[in-house]
């Protein structure tokens, strides 16, 4: 399952794979001239790749941010409308949790009744709330503020997601209901610095 746990919503081990896979054929493709892609994303872009994988970041939104399941779709349909609007972008290592981290929370103001703060998610996310804040705008300008998703639109980006690992031996089906959980307290973790940041979040692994 990619890393996620079992006792996770399978959505987050169908997210994760999508996503390892599209940063992986991305990276394929430009190879050494990585850092020159996707200018469009750069203010997604940090120094180096994040030492935290994919799986497990999605795991720690989903553990301490109490959002719904259906978040991560949206918040998926948000990155591919991203990439759809910007063709010249292209989602990579450098940007890929930036951008989850973004677009899942603003799918949780779109979703969810009651959710977090930015300040709560830059912390969870390990980024600063200042920077945060700019992505969220940045992610809005960029999809012209168009964070609407039908049913039917949502209905059919699980099924795309779900085709996607079935079409690579690892089918399952995700969940379309809310599933709450219980919020921990949050241990301090960073994507690291970025190349506008002065002071990034401290790193525990």
């Amino acid at each position: 399952m990619t890393g996620v746990e079992s006792t996770t919503p399978r959505v987050l081990a169908v997210l994760a794979f999508a996503m390892e896979r599209l940063v992986a054929r991305n990276e394929g493709l430009v190879g050494e001239s990585i850092g020159l892609m996707g200018k469009s994303l750069n203010v997604f872009h940090g120094v180096r790749a994040p030492s935290i994988s994919i799986p497990k970041y999605l795991e720690r939104i989903y553990k301490y941010t109490n959002c719904s399941p259906s978040c991560f779709v949206v918040g998926y349909v948000y990155i591919d409308r991203l990439v759809h609007k910007h063709p010249d972008s292209l989602v990579i290592s450098l940007n890929v949790h930036r951008l989850l981290v973004t677009s899942v929370m603003v799918a949780s103001k779109m979703l969810d009744d009651v959710h977090y703060n930015n300040a709560f998610y830059a912390r969870v996310g390990g980024v600063s709330n200042a920077e945060l804040n700019r992505l969220e705008l940045e992610l809005l300008f960029m999809l012209d503020f168009g964070v609407v998703v039908s049913s039917r639109v949502f209905e059919s980006y699980c099924l795309y997601l779900e085709k996607e690992m079935l079409w690579n031996g690892a089918g399952q089906r995700m969940e379309r209901a809310m599933v709450p959980n219980s919020v921990d307290e949050v241990t301090e973790i960073s994507v690291d610095d970025t190349q506008t940041s002065s002071s990034p979040p401290q790193m525990v692994d």
